[in-house]
């Protein structure tokens, strides 16, 4: 027997899946070229009123940044893609207007002076951590890291005034070339120039731009920054780039490649002294491998085959065998009790439903909007998200069900040096990617307020009527009916009290921080004509692997019940954030 086990559900009953039916073809008509030129217009109107908003940025801020700047921009530069992705998921148009979301908004952000550290130089970047994760380049140029969208070497003048005394200040080493990556603290670069392409035979690399930077750096023993790509465990088509610090290049050489011709190598060394970053990939890639050589780990799979990913339980800081016993389970129970919000009905969609398809009814009670992107990712926040239920005729894995879906990272939950056990994935996790639902029991308010005489209920409560910390995630225009569009104010219709303490999931691991990098979201689909309220946390930025997944718990308000025992609810917080209020609840 483990030392410590939790008892699972067994999974409730599939619904959604039913027989296929075939789509009908509809015919081309004459009027189709007006419909065209239509749908064009519409869309350049659409791009105008997108590119509508204020930089908020000084002069001097596009020179030189900080992390709140750093981001900023990141984050608005992927509501920005978000939005474009949205677009052209709905097929608004059939030109390239709304393609290459990322090197669009880009474009868009260049244009309105949305950037920071504009100013090259060598060492580190203000603003910008070792172990950050990005999944395009432009998010690299943004940001001043690496300024170049498609060369592998980034350089710039020593001096002012001698042209030509250039010297690299970053890499990026993403497997384009013959690259030996797998040293932590080593990296042995292949220069840029001689791949073989379409029109021309592989040939000898020249010691020019960015070779010749990296041989003067060698000479001059300036500091490189070095980012690492990787492919995407969770989108295969896709990379993700991090940033693993400072290097100094130690020695060059010239070798045959695997054509025939001629590359220049580089090695690098990591400076000492720096915090780990691909030493963490790496170690990450030998767990997945074998969970068992985790440091710590005292259960592989805490949810006891609930959750089609495991979840591992780890405690690297002391003997604690585990948190207190609960059982696991996957979601929000309803008591039959409790009044539930009124009946709804399902689309009529076969097979999946599709973005821009306007007779689709569960798109029509999102405002039109398909409220997933194709990837899965959440476009935008939005006062309530309608998801397809069980009496919805698309499949289960229909786009518009990724709460019902599940997550898709690999977590861990972990015990903290002082926070209790806390909760972070294997994973690199994209912006808008769908953590995991709020599981647990729907509670009355006055049972929480007997149950939590002692103080520790609390500990495991969700109340959807506090006060949260406003913030923005999604695109904004100077557009006021745009603004109306993307409100990201809830409409809940009632209050939401869900108690984790007994029976709950991996949301009730996660902590409070005053800048959390996780936020939650309204989600409501039907079951059995009924209407049930569920509360699903999503990404709120790029979150790297083995870091702590948090939210803001919110503070009580003043009319409520929960309110009169605040000062003994009142709790130290030690998010460590530098906006940190001192508290939480």
């Amino acid at each position: 027997m483990p030392i410590r086990s939790f008892r699972a559900e067994p999974p409730p009953a599939s619904n959604g899946e039913n027989v296929q039916s075939s789509n009908k073809r509809k015919s081309v008509g004459p009027s189709s070229v007006k419909k065209k030129v239509k749908r064009s217009n519409d869309s350049e109107l659409a791009l105008a009123a997108l590119t509508n908003f204020k930089p908020g940025i000084s002069a001097a801020e596009k020179d030189d940044g900080n992390r709140e700047l750093v981001e900023n921009v990141l984050m608005r530069f992927e509501a920005l893609r978000r939005k474009l992705s949205q677009m052209e998921d709905a097929k608004e148009s059939h030109s390239d207007i709304f393609k290459r979301a990322n090197l669009k908004a880009g474009n868009i952000m260049f244009t309105k002076g949305v950037r920071t550290n504009g100013k090259k130089r060598i060492g580190a970047v203000p603003g910008v951590e070792i172990g950050d994760i990005f999944l395009f380049r432009m998010e690299l140029i943004l940001i001043g890291l690496h300024s170049q969208s498609m060369a592998g070497i980034d350089f710039m003048p020593m001096k002012a005034d001698i042209e030509g005394e250039r010297v690299a200040i970053s890499i990026v080493s993403s497997g384009g070339y013959e690259d030996n990556a797998e040293d932590p603290d080593v990296l042995v670069y292949t220069g840029q120039g001689g791949n073989a392409s379409a029109d021309k035979e592989a040939s000898d690399q020249k010691l020019v731009r960015g070779n010749i930077a990296l041989e003067r750096s060698l000479h001059r023993a300036n500091e490189v920054r070095v980012i690492r790509g990787f492919k995407d465990a969770t989108h295969q088509t896709s990379k993700v780039y991090v940033y693993d610090g400072l290097y100094k290049v130690q020695e060059s050489w010239m070798e045959k490649g695997k054509t025939g011709c001629n590359m220049f190598k580089y090695k690098l060394v990591r400076l000492p002294g720096q915090t780990g970053a691909f030493s963490t990939w790496k170690s990450i890639r030998k767990w997945k491998e074998d969970p068992s050589s985790r440091d710590g780990l005292i259960l592989p799979d805490l949810t006891s085959g609930a959750e089609s990913i495991p979840v591992s339980l780890v405690n690297e800081v002391n003997d604690e065998k585990g948190p207190a016993y609960f059982t696991y389970v996957s979601t929000v129970k309803y008591p039959k009790s409790f009044k539930l919000v009124q009946p709804s009905y399902g689309c009529n969609c076969r097979d999946a439903c599709q973005a821009g398809n306007s007779n689709c009814s569960c798109i029509q009670k999102n405002g039109g909007d398909f409220p997933y992107i194709t990837t899965g990712i959440l476009a935008c926040r939005m006062p309530m998200i309608f998801e397809c239920g069980s009496s919805c005729p698309c499949f289960r894995n229909c786009k518009n069900r990724v709460l019902q879906t599940g997550f898709k990272v690999h977590f861990e939950v972990f015990k903290t040096r002082d926070k209790g056990w806390g909760l972070r994935s294997w994973d690199p996790i994209r912006a808008g990617t769908f953590i995991c639902e709020y599981a647990g029991e729907v509670i009355e308010k006055i049972k929480e307020k007997a149950d939590g005489d002692d103080g520790e209920n609390n500990d495991y409560v969700f109340n959807t009527n506090r006060v949260y910390e406003s913030f923005k995630w999604n695109h904004e225009t100077e557009s006021a009916e745009e603004r109306s569009d993307t409100s990201e104010k809830f409409d809940i219709p009632s209050p939401l009290i869900i108690s984790s303490k007994n029976s709950g999931n991996i949301a009730r691991f996660m902590n409070h921080s005053c800048s959390p990098n996780v936020f939650w979201q309204p989600i409501m689909y039907e079951h059995n004509n009924e209407a049930f309220l569920h509360i699903a946390f999503f990404a709120k930025k790029h979150i790297p692997p083995m870091t702590e997944l948090t939210y803001d718990y919110g503070i009580p308000r003043s009319d409520e019940t929960e309110s009169n025992n605040m000062e003994h609810g009142k709790k130290k917080c030690l998010c460590g954030s530098p906006k940190c209020r001192g508290y939480f609840y």
